[in-house]
């Protein structure tokens, strides 16, 4: 009978282990899952102890859920901005950046996580913005050729820093508009005011005879009016671009607003122009009256004031497969091709003398644009020296009407139509 091998107490111990290991775990992983559910079960004061750490374990899941909330409501709230965020370490490295920045600055996310904002905004300027850490004000600068934004960078914590980067192009196109509108207006006003200046030193002069003061009198009067009227065409023009964007649903009685212009138009030519009249009486728009008004009064005087006597003159305003047509053409002179590209600039003249004997000022082609950009509208022009001139503009078919309908049966003097 073989003899039986001795037990010792390591071998004890690691039967103890290979075999209580598993359940210990076991158990342990049912009692985490029964905690989460509820304390465990105990006598004495271990019943205050085990509700007081379920509990406590309550309240650490309600906070990393929390925390985990506002997290997500602070990646969305960054996203909706309309500046783009960037955070960046304290050596130029980026950890994190908003949705804007992928599309302003041309980042990948999160490919670009880690990489230096110097390797991704190569520009000389910049690079010394950062290296100078003059912060207290903001850099300007140009992307490509084609974005105007400006850099603000500011401490975050520490070792971190939050770089707010807003597009400013439109800022920089008003304040090129601004700077070229007071030269402009400057170059223009400065003439009239030169020759009154004159002719009014020349009234101090008592040997003046009455003939030359009366010739005197008539040219100031002249020199005002044009001021007056570029005053006036200034403050329209103005008023056109301040005027908020968006489609207006005023119904415009366009034939009745041609027919008026039409007399207007042949006092101002005083019979020299032949002009003929093409309308539709029942095309009428949703617009702005006054703009489309302006517009259309500015073609009108511009066909008679720039071409010579004798010029026919034809006015179509009628239905087309895109919307609402307006043309104007005629026979005269024509315009040569390198001047039609600037002819809606302001103070843009192609006859700078002409347009000084008939008081042109160069901004009525520019009220013109500007007055049709409000109606999703563009101005087109075609001309050819010898061939004509013909300036036109479609309204887009949404905003046609119908006139409003008259009851045939209530009299114009009856008390329902006065009403």
């Amino acid at each position: 009978m073989p003899l039986l091998e001795p037990i010792t107490w390591r071998r004890l111990l690691l039967e103890g282990v290979l075999f209580c290991l598993p359940a210990l775990l076991l158990l342990l992983f049912i009692g985490h899952l029964g905690w989460l559910l509820a304390p465990p079960t105990g006598g004495g004061s271990w019943i205050s102890l085990f509700y007081g750490l379920h509990r406590m374990q309550l309240r650490q899941r309600r906070r990393r859920r929390e925390l985990a909330m506002l997290f997500k409501r602070f990646r969305s709230g960054a996203d909706s901005l309309p500046d783009t965020l960037v955070m960046l370490t304290g050596d130029g490295h980026i950890f994190w950046c908003n949705g804007l920045a992928q599309q302003l600055l041309s980042f990948r996310w999160p490919e670009d996580n880690g990489q230096p904002i110097l390797n991704l905004l190569r520009y000389p300027e910049f690079n010394d913005y950062l290296q100078r850490q003059a912060f207290q004000r903001p850099l300007t600068l140009q992307l490509n050729n084609q974005h105007w934004v400006e850099f603000r960078v500011m401490p975050y914590t520490d070792d971190q820093r939050l770089m707010v980067v807003r597009d400013v192009t439109q800022m920089q196109q008003l304040e090129g508009a601004r700077r070229n509108f007071f030269a402009n207006a400057r170059h223009e006003l400065r003439p009239p005011l030169t020759v009154l200046q004159g002719y009014l030193e020349m009234m101090t002069d008592d040997s003046l005879d009455a003939h030359m003061r009366q010739r005197a009198v008539q040219t100031m009067q002249d020199q005002s009016r044009r001021m007056e009227r570029l005053v006036a065409q200034l403050l329209e023009l103005s008023r056109i671009e301040a005027a908020p964007q968006g489609e207006t649903h005023t119904p415009v009685d366009m034939p009745t607003l041609l027919k008026r212009l039409q007399a207007s138009v042949e006092g101002l030519s005083q019979g020299q122009h032949p002009l003929v009249l093409r309308v539709n009486p029942q095309l009428w728009v949703n617009g702005n009256e006054e703009q489309l008004r302006s517009a259309v009064s500015n073609l009108m005087y511009n066909a008679v004031i720039h071409t010579p006597p004798g010029t026919r003159i034809e006015v179509s305003w009628q239905r087309s497969a895109e919307g609402a047509t307006f043309q104007i053409s005629d026979n005269g002179p024509g315009i040569a091709p390198e001047y039609l590209p600037r002819l809606t600039e302001r103070f843009y003249r192609v006859d700078k003398a002409r347009s000084r004997q008939t008081g042109g000022s160069g901004l009525g082609l520019a009220i013109v644009k500007h007055a049709l950009s409000h109606h999703d509208a563009r101005l087109d022009i075609s001309s050819a020296p010898g061939e004509g001139t013909r300036f036109g503009f479609t309204l887009p078919a949404r905003l046609i009407t119908l006139p409003p309908r008259v009851d045939p049966s209530v009299s114009p003097l009856s008390p329902q139509a006065r009403e």
